[in-house]
């Protein structure tokens, strides 16, 4: 299925099916509802509270049980790849456009026919034919040692790599989708070449190998293991305002700068090719783009709102305004297979 050519300009504990399905076990083709209960089954590899808030308004407002299997985008998408038609997934959530793509490219996917999506979210952040419809936007960013690093000092992505950053750089390995979606998009602005160049200029700047997640980045930087990391902004929001005083106390000694032509990427939604509760699902996705959803998203979560309605959190308007690349975002997807080939060849571990 064909994606349309668009770029950027602004950017759901556990619980399994009815009747006491396993998450790994492939589920019946009765077990998505009982008799006159109504449903919604999301597979979901976004796992954040807020979410989890919003299902629960969701079936209060609607009657409409939500059911939600989690895991990572790769085994959630091989997960319905080997259900096929006998898949009990609705919907299929994911926090970065490469793995909403994939579920695209696998013909996985039926456009989301909603005049109420299409006046919430932009047309930017929604597939071609509404294949994929975006639901939040997070800015891939630079954070870094406020007591020794100075912003005027950083600028761009390609300058981390030059000699002034020697052994400071921080960052999660290559299996991250967020770096790959990162590396993808330099293949598209930038060339192959370019962007190899890049990612080996990253690798000989590293502080260490490349371990833990966005908030360990942000750890070692207050640890004085380097002095700048590549990071997600909502990361470092939720740190601030964590129950966890050693993460508030990290991420305070960090500072967010926003690169020239900052990364954007997409967390967002399909509605499954196969979903047996296409009705539930369609008003499960216009409810999750109202604008009381996407401000509790961006409050809770930190993440930039997808309805350009809302404005964005207060704590990451105070990080200021920056200029997103100018991309056809569906090449994030198209150049991840080559991205991690380029990772895999400069050492990127």
């Amino acid at each position: 299925m064909a994606l349309k050519k668009k770029s950027i300009i602004s950017l759901a504990g556990v619980a399994v099916l009815a009747l006491g399905l396993m998450t790994g076990c492939a589920p019946k083709s009765d077990a998505s509802k009982s008799k006159g209960e109504e449903v919604v089954n999301v597979y979901s590899a976004r796992h954040y509270e807020v979410d989890k808030e919003l299902y629960k308004e969701f079936e209060e407002q609607t009657g409409i049980k939500v059911n939600v299997v989690e895991g990572k985008a790769p085994e959630l998408l091989e997960r319905l790849k080997r259900e096929n038609k006998d898949t009990q997934a609705d919907v299929f959530a994911s926090a970065d456009i490469a793995n909403l793509y994939q579920a695209v490219e696998a013909d996985l996917v039926q456009p989301v026919k909603s005049e109420v999506v299409n006046k919430n979210i932009p047309e930017n952040l929604r597939g071609a034919n509404n294949e994929w419809i975006g639901l939040t936007t997070r800015a891939r960013i630079v954070a870094y040692d406020k007591e020794t690093v100075k912003p005027e000092e950083l600028s761009t992505y390609e300058d981390l790599t030059s000699d002034k950053w020697k052994g400071e750089i921080l960052t999660r390995s290559s299996e991250s989708s967020y770096n790959q979606s990162l590396l993808a998009s330099f293949i598209e602005l930038n060339g192959e070449a370019k962007a190899k160049e890049w990612a080996q200029g990253i690798v000989n700047n590293m502080a260490r190998q490349p371990e833990g997640n966005d908030r360990d980045q942000v750890k070692a930087i207050a640890a004085k293991e380097g002095k700048v990391a590549i990071v997600n902004t909502y990361y470092v929001g939720q740190m601030l305002n964590s129950k966890d005083a050693e993460e508030v106390k990290a991420a305070q000694k960090v500072g967010v700068f926003l690169p020239k032509d900052t990364h954007v990427n997409v967390s967002g939604i399909v509605l499954s090719k196969y979903s047996q509760n296409k009705e539930n699902a369609i008003k499960f996705i216009e409810f999750l783009t109202e604008e009381k959803a996407q401000q509790a998203i961006t409050d809770q979560n930190y993440e930039y709102p997808a309805n350009p309605k809302i404005e964005a959190n207060k704590l990451l308007k105070s990080w200021g305004e920056f200029t997103p690349q100018k991309i056809d975002i569906t090449k994030i997807g198209e150049y991840n297979k080559r991205a991690v080939e380029i990772f895999n060849e400069v050492g990127w571990k």
